[in-house]
């Protein structure tokens, strides 16, 4: 439980004091426990209510257009046993964890909304707990016992992710949980997938680049550095290091280009994103990867000049233990000049989409999206809006 978001929280904190069994996940859930309702039986139960938090700066804020809360339980009824129709929302069934399932949603939404989340929980206490109560006046949900858990340092964010939390999908993100991702190169399309991988709660992400970041580089990857900052001429890999390590606390720098003589340093990861341009480095980064087995996701773009306008194309290759026979017919190895994927004329809407399609294709790998099969190479023209899917596996 994070002691912390409900200490620095008012309406939680004083939710604990008065004796709920308040606990705070890592994933931006607030959940209360022990709250006594009656079944269709007429039975005493107690079942566990379960808010999403909207958060500023790791406190709860105003949630006056979060009004419904989700409950772990059988359907709760009146003293006699007749359910209770007057908050009845939708039946998700949905896990939260491995131990938590949210069974129903229920929806009671004053003419103000919520002030607080000590509001919202109390008035949903109050309806569930008044038809037991009736039964017996002893019940009651303030127990005074503390839930303690390690989530709070067990979590690779520096701030609770309540994008995942409020869409309810946090389940769903965990099968991306403890990963190691390696990302080889930082240029236009690299600096992009670590954007987004940034946001997920894998393990760690290593940074492959031994290049400066240089001005060039400034208009062809996410954020606006400042003139001063470019002045520094820092590396790539230290630069986006420290700024995505404000969210992510996995995040490691290693400044230099991969060859024969260190091509070893990557073999820790469980899953590489190639984004290179030079052929005869990429080549001993695939052929040592294939070697060992290791999953990957080669991107490549081109762009030419055509009657004053550019035509662009984006690819990106995928292997695996399940499907690699592809790779060599798919991936140019050839260097700047030679191959038709990487020219020196990069767009970031570009190098920004190739990241997309790359990332979601890796989440479409570990069950975060649902495929009907999955295609193994891809590319897309600007010329023709064609995303041509090849090399199908189911």
């Amino acid at each position: 439980m994070s002691q912390k978001l409900i200490s620095l929280s008012p309406d939680l904190k004083r939710l604990r004091d008065e004796g709920y069994e308040i606990e705070a996940r890592s994933d931006a859930y607030a959940l209360v426990h022990h709250v006594p309702y009656v079944n269709a039986k007429r039975e005493i139960k107690y079942g566990t209510l379960v808010s999403d938090l909207i958060l500023s700066a790791n406190v709860t804020i105003n949630p006056i257009s979060n009004h419904v809360i989700h409950f772990c339980g059988e359907y709760p009824c009146d003293m006699h046993g007749s359910p209770i129709e007057g908050i009845r929302h939708q039946e998700p069934n949905q896990r939260l964890d491995a131990s938590i399932i949210m069974n129903y949603s229920f929806s009671n939404r004053p003419s103000t909304g919520y002030a607080n989340y000590y509001d919202k929980f109390i008035q949903y206490i109050k309806i569930l707990s008044a038809p037991a109560q009736a039964l017996d006046d002893s019940v009651t949900a303030q127990t005074y016992r503390p839930i303690e858990s390690d989530q709070e340092s067990q979590s690779v964010f520096h701030y609770y992710d309540t994008n995942s939390s409020r869409a309810n999908i946090a389940p769903i993100s965990r099968k991306l949980e403890g990963q190691k991702i390696a990302i080889i190169g930082l240029g236009g399309t690299g600096s992009y997938i670590l954007d987004l991988i940034a946001k997920t709660p894998v393990a760690e992400i290593h940074l492959f680049d031994g290049d400066e970041f240089l001005q060039h580089n400034a208009f062809r990857s996410p954020g606006a550095p400042s003139l001063k900052t470019l002045e520094k001429r820092e590396k790539k890999a230290k630069y986006f290091r420290d700024i995505y390590s404000h969210m992510h606390k996995g995040i490691h720098f290693h400044p230099e280009h991969l060859s024969t003589n260190n091509i070893g340093n990557i073999l820790f990861a469980d899953f590489v994103f190639i984004a290179i341009d030079k052929g005869t480095a990429k080549r001993v980064i695939v052929k040592v990867l294939l070697e060992h087995g290791k999953p990957f996701i080669d991107v490549g773009i081109g762009v030419d000049i055509v009657d004053e306008s550019l035509i662009g194309q984006i690819r990106l290759t995928t292997a695996n233990q399940n499907k690699n026979d592809h790779v060599y017919d798919r991936i140019s190895f050839g260097d700047v000049e030679e191959d038709v994927y990487s020219t020196n004329i990069q767009i970031a809407e570009l190098n920004a989409l190739n990241a997309s399609l790359a990332v979601i294709q890796w989440k479409k790998l570990y069950g975060f999206y649902q495929p009907s099969s999955f295609e193994f190479n891809s590319t897309h023209s600007t010329y023709t809006g064609d995303l041509l899917n090849e090399d199908r596996h189911e």
